[in-house]
């Protein structure tokens, strides 16, 4: 029994299988989720120094985007570190808490990512529909509170989530085929009924994922009307440049979530979700800055500055 973690738990500890089902790959995935980790760490790092030191930078747009480059490093730094550990130990446990923990922040960075997403498009929608108006209407206060509600919603999902996997009992194998504690790898593992909160994670799913995408949506119909209705190319151009990155931002993030949820729960497609869950959890977070960064031309000038200054400083 874990006192106080969970009703009727007597497991302790739990086993990732990871990718065991590839014995002869683990090197080399290693090798590229070492590098897909690194990247993500310095380029998302990278969006947030660049954002502090070009006052060119301190707008709405920008604050949003260094908050939704830190859920990025945090979400990935959920799962990656224990990935690349169990493709390179034997040992591949993890404690009954220490994985509770790890589901209850990757739900919640997932989710508030979800909504942060969101915020950053009505952020759009005002810049292009409403450009004068812009700085009064996205204050510092309201892009606080905006950035506020967005991570208070996803803790309380997530706690809510997390607290419905404590009441369940584990009693039987203690194995999780897969390589983190995943919402359907712990569920798989409980020994009584879960559908009490396999139906409050899908109501809570279905809700974050229907009111986040109704958001983006609805802002992005007031974005197009607004465009179709500039008399200017330059305008639409404008306009577009402005909304290109963000947009590809959301198609893969949710992209990559529809991908996750069509995925058939059978023990024949465990591989299928933990290649899934790798994209999502690896890949997603290190795409956002490059998207960002590549076609935008204060960040890559600031960028430059950066190592000019610092090439300049090294002595001869």
């Amino acid at each position: 029994m874990v006192p106080g973690w969970g009703n009727q738990s007597s497991v302790s500890t739990f086993v990732l299988l990871g990718f065991s089902e590839l014995p002869h790959l683990q090197a080399p995935l290693f090798l590229v989720f070492l590098a897909v980790y690194t990247v993500t760490l310095v380029g998302n790092l990278g969006i947030i120094v660049v954002r502090r030191v070009n006052p060119k930078l301190h707008t709405p747009m920008y604050f949003f985007l260094s908050h939704l480059s830190f859920l990025d490093m945090c979400y990935s730094s959920v799962f990656t570190p224990k990935l690349l550990e169990i493709l390179v130990t034997e040992d591949r446990s993890i404690s009954f808490r220490g994985c509770m923990t790890q589901f209850f922040f990757g739900c919640a960075f997932v989710i508030t990512e979800m909504f942060m997403l969101a915020v950053m498009a009505y952020d759009r929608f005002v810049a292009v529909c409403n450009p004068l108006l812009y700085a009064v209407a996205m204050s510092p206060k309201l892009c606080a509170l905006l950035v506020a509600g967005t991570y208070t919603w996803g803790g309380l999902c997530s706690l809510t989530i997390t607290y419905s996997l404590l009441q369940l009992s584990y009693c039987g194998s203690n194995v999780l085929n897969h390589f983190g504690c995943e919402y359907s790898a712990i569920i798989a593992a409980a020994s009584s009924d879960p559908s009490f909160s396999l139906m409050l994670c899908l109501a809570i799913s279905i809700i974050s994922e229907f009111s986040s995408l109704l958001l983006i949506l609805v802002s992005y119909v007031f974005i197009v009307v607004t465009v179709v209705r500039m008399p200017s190319k330059g305008g639409l151009q404008k306009a577009f440049s402005t909304c290109a990155s963000h947009l590809t931002a959301i198609s893969i993030f949710h992209g990559t979530i529809l991908l996750l949820y069509c995925v058939p729960s059978s023990k024949s497609s465990w591989l299928l979700v933990k290649v899934a869950t790798a994209l999502y959890a690896v890949l997603v977070p290190m795409l956002n800055p490059l998207i960002y960064s590549l076609r935008n031309k204060d960040v890559k000038d600031t960028v430059r500055r950066l190592f000019g200054s610092k090439l300049l400083s090294q002595p001869s």
